[in-house]
This record gives C-alpha cells, structure tokens and sequence, in this order.
C-alpha cells in the first residue's frame, strides 16, 4: 500500500434474488463489483433484523482504493442502484446491501457518512465476518479489537 491508497472494511448483506441469482450470488457479483478485494470471509446465514422474513447472506471484504470514503460511498450506492436496491425502504428485503464499516485513516464524518458505521458493534453478522478477515483491527473510537467487540457480544 502506498501513501494515497486506504485499506477499506466493508460489510455485504443480501436477501433477495437479483439479476446475478440467490443472495450467495448477489455477495459474488457485489465482491467484483466493488474489486480491490485484499481479503473476503465466507458467506454467513443470519436472521433478518426488522419486519423482513426473508434470511440474509453476509459477508466482509477487506479493500484498497485510493478513494477518499466519501468517494467510495458513492461508489457503494451507485453499485447498489445498479444492483436494483431501492432505497427509502429501511429493514426490507433487498438485493444487496454494501456498508462501508472501518478505513485505516481513523474515523471520519461528513454529511452521510459516519466511520466507523455507528451500529457495527453490535451486529453479530458484521462482527463474525470482520473476524475472519481483520481480527486484530481497532475501532478508532474504542480501541478494541474486530476480537475484543466479537468477544462481548451475546450468545
């Protein structure tokens, strides 16, 4: 890596089929999409949070880009629209799901984009994806590691 290029965690969900097929699928195609894969950790199974009934696929890549976040959000929610999410629908089912969780700069804010992903500590089917890939990466804001946060979760 060099001095302009930023190591990116980003987490994928999915729970319905697209144009790519089942939401196994969807995370493959979104994976390629998005490119600059350094490390990926399996698909999981997880329940869905919300009203949707529908299980979700997630999994956690870990990139580089010389995109600033802000740039690589946009990028984020261009390959969601092109994926055929639809937004404004909060806790659908929906055909993928791109988060831009850490970067190795620390944490940033602007408008529309928090990192980290403010809710990321507490999400099982991030945390357990994060630990395949980046175990011993710190959140900027606590200190503790992908390990330590996984660790304090329940059950």
């Amino acid at each position: 890596m060099n001095a302009s290029t930023h190591h990116y965690v980003i987490a994928l969900g999915s729970n319905r089929r697209g144009r790519h097929g089942s939401p196994r699928h969807e995370l493959a195609a979104a994976v390629a999409a998005i490119g600059g894969v350094v490390a990926q950790s399996r698909g999981i199974e997880t329940a869905p949070l919300g009203p949707s009934r529908r299980r979700f696929a997630n999994a956690a890549i870990l990139i580089e880009s010389a995109e600033t976040p802000p740039e690589l959000l946009a990028r984020l929610k261009q390959i969601e629209r092109d994926f055929g999410r639809r937004r404004g629908r909060r806790w659908d089912a929906r055909v993928i799901d791109l988060d831009l969780i850490l970067w190795s700069g620390g944490p940033w804010s602007s408008p529309g984009l928090t990192v980290p992903h403010p809710l990321f500590r507490q999400r099982d089917f991030v945390l357990r994806p994060l630990l395949a890939i980046v175990p011993d990466w710190r959140d900027p804001l606590t200190g503790r590691t992908i390990r330590q946060l996984a660790a304090c979760l329940p059950g």
